[in-house]
């Protein structure tokens, strides 16, 4: 496989997963960015800074240490016992990610077709369980198909926004005053969103790099992926932030603002974004029962049944309810990861300049 080709598969494969956990239905970023108004454009540049910088990070260590998995690399940075203690808290995080996905796709059907959200989110856990116990490889990676289409849907939207007349700056700072947040001032909304995708994202990422042929390739594969990331955070908040006047308080604002524009680009939004939804539901859960059992087997997939059940039962919170509780809580939890990342990538460096200049 040419470099290029290896490259684009690394930050293909991180956007896919960090973009279905944090962009596909807006609220996230509605919460984190647009939610602050002008300044939170702002947060979305810190993001997408920070998120460069821990994309190569984990990638080059994936790659130093052959991982085939974040326990190797959480081990190495934080060393047998409390490597331990955060490999359970990633892997908990992986069926909470479940549980918000199962919300929004319950969310995503009531406001597109009018199907009550418990429903919804009935349907997404049946799809969800049904996956996973099945051939999930081949599935994910089809589903995953859709996320340049997201990618797509993204500037079409956006770029319709920014060239369409809104209200003043002064008229939409002041309808941000009455929208959740996700924390209490911009800058620790920034460096939360990022926090939260790292527990998300590091997982595949290091994986990804643990495959890749050299680290030049790591590297650049990590810093391509966190650009993608930071201009997407960017076109969706500022579009966000110039309809906030009539997005507030709805569950998919990515959705609403592509309806805005036409009802045949609602319905296509509609379908690219429960794609994406879908495929980070399948897999958060493989990831959290793989951890816990040996999948293919007939204890794993009754306890994939186990598990959609009760994540099922998780999802009656209310999606927009768990983004503001659940992300948070992880966000501040990630804090810890991500310094010890860059801590940990550094060591690294510094360890094999020392090699070959000895």
């Amino acid at each position: 496989m040419g470099a290029f080709k290896e490259v684009s598969k690394i930050a293909g494969a991180f956007v896919g997963v960090i973009v279905g956990a944090g962009f596909a239905s807006g609220q996230e970023i509605l919460q984190f960015f647009a939610s602050f108004g002008s300044i939170g454009l702002v947060g979305c540049v810190v993001a997408g800074v920070v998120f460069v910088l821990l994309s190569m990070a984990f990638s080059t260590m994936g790659q130093r240490l052959k991982a085939g998995s974040h326990k190797e690399v959480v081990t190495a940075m934080l060393g047998k016992y409390a490597g331990a203690v955060f490999d359970l808290l990633i892997t908990f995080f992986l069926f909470a990610i479940t549980v918000v996905m199962l919300a929004g796709a319950g969310s995503l059907l009531h406001q597109w077709l009018g199907v009550p959200e418990v429903w919804g989110s009935v349907i997404a856990t049946v799809a969800t369980v049904l996956i996973v116990c099945l051939d999930v490889r081949s599935v994910i990676t089809f589903i995953g198909a859709v996320t340049p289409f997201l990618m797509f849907m993204t500037v079409v939207v956006a770029g319709y926004v920014l060239l369409t007349p809104h209200p003043d700056i002064a008229t939409l700072q002041e309808a941000t005053a009455s929208q959740p947040k996700g924390a209490g001032h911009w800058f620790i909304a920034a460096l939360l969103y990022v926090s939260y995708n790292t527990v998300a994202g590091m997982p595949f990422l290091v994986i990804m790099g643990g495959q890749a042929s050299s680290r030049r390739v790591a590297l650049w594969g990590g810093i391509i992926g966190g650009l993608l990331l930071g201009m997407l955070m960017l076109l969706i908040a500022s579009s966000m932030f110039l309809r906030i006047d009539t997005i507030g308080g709805l569950p998919m604002p990515m959705l609403s603002i592509a309806t805005q524009i036409s009802p045949w680009l609602g319905h296509l939004m509609s379908l690219v974004i429960f794609g994406m939804i879908l495929n980070t539901a399948v897999g958060m859960l493989y990831a959290f029962m793989a951890r816990i059992t040996t999948p293919n087997t007939s204890r794993f997939r009754v306890g994939t049944a186990i598990a959609g059940v009760v994540a099922l039962a998780g999802s009656f919170v209310g999606f927009i309810q768990l983004v503001g509780l659940v992300y948070p809580i992880y966000g501040y939890i990630g804090f810890v990861l991500m310094a010890l990342g860059l801590v940990g990538w550094i060591r690294m460096a510094r360890k094999s300049t020392a090699a070959a200049n000895a």
